[in-house]
């Protein structure tokens, strides 16, 4: 099975660790985000967890715990978008992060990392060319240390409209000409590149629309073939990729970027990680007596066969 850290906060970045501390205790709990008094119990052994998905913009926290990491195959999205403070206040600066990202890929190889660059904002600051310079930047640093690219536009999503009114989608003309540009900068520096948001009809201008995060990718990663046994869906058809069990929280990444999809109220962020604790089953908060703990069916997806490349 798979186990994701990073759809719904940044553990990498902020709780490394308590990631850490839960691989050595071998179990995590996860509270369901729509029925907060259901709780799943997830054993992180190895011989049920083929693989760990990361999808960070600061993987540097994680990396003294390398060793507990070694038994796990993993697959890491670095998100790179060379934005400024007034967007990501608390991301570290670009080149810091491609420094990085090098740094992991010598450790887990290039299959097992890729790199995002979304969501795409268009305004007076983070003008078309400036998105244009960026990519291209961060492609020609990371080329050979990856295969992967990803790059996706903003949603305006009814949170977003509310707490950041400035933030405005930009026109189709413009998209189309960012996605073929970006796609001419990809081959150059032999990236697959992948759309990560809602503009399907990309691909008639030659954009990968299958999924930024797919079941190739994870074999790839650890050089054996899956065979799926639990069905994951997609986010309500819009989103293509392979999903997997998350053990993150919403509302809880301090990074506080403001377009982020999975946080919302500010307060609500800072009132969540003042409740974390290192040592805490789980990520936010305590296990409460009203609870219903319910342990996750798990088994390996390994195929017999050892090497898949």
């Amino acid at each position: 099975m798979i186990i994701n850290t990073g759809q719904r906060t940044d553990i990498p970045a902020f709780y490394a660790k308590w990631l850490a501390n839960r691989l050595k205790e071998g179990y995590v709990l996860v509270r369901n985000p729509y029925y907060p008094t259901l709780v799943t119990k997830f054993i992180l052994d190895p011989k049920v967890v083929d693989v760990i998905g990361f999808c960070t913009k600061n993987p540097r926290p994680m990396f003294e715990y390398n060793d507990l990491l070694k038994p796990y195959g993993q697959f890491w999205y670095i998100t790179i978008t060379g934005f400024e403070t007034d967007l990501e206040p608390n991301v570290p600066p670009i080149d810091q992060v491609i420094q990085d990202f090098k740094y992991l890929s010598k450790i887990v190889g290039p299959n097992a990392i890729g790199f995002r660059y979304t969501p795409i904002i268009v305004n007076d600051k983070y003008t078309v060319n400036r998105h244009l310079e960026t990519f291209n930047y961060i492609a020609t640093e990371l080329d050979g240390y990856t295969n992967l690219a990803v790059f996706g536009f903003v949603d305006i999503y009814d949170k977003l409209k509310k707490y950041h009114p400035e933030i405005v989608d930009c026109d189709d003309l413009t998209k189309i000409y960012i996605a073929t540009e970006f796609a001419r900068i990809a081959q150059l520096h032999h990236l697959d590149l992948r759309l990560c948001s809602k503009e399907k009809w990309l691909n008639e201008y030659g954009i990968n629309i299958n999924g930024c995060m797919q079941l190739g990718d994870y074999e790839k990663a650890i050089n054996q073939q899956l065979i799926v046994k639990q069905k994951m869906q997609a986010r309500k058809g819009y989103c293509s990729c392979f999903l997997s069990n998350d053990i993150g929280v919403y509302n809880s990444c301090p990074h506080m970027c403001s377009y982020c999809y999975a946080n919302g109220d500010r307060q609500q962020i800072i009132n969540n990680f003042k409740k974390h604790d290192d040592n805490s089953p789980l990520l936010i908060g305590q296990v409460l007596p009203t609870d219903v703990i319910k342990l996750a069916k798990q088994e390996s997806w390994k195929s017999p066969r050892q090497k898949l490349f």
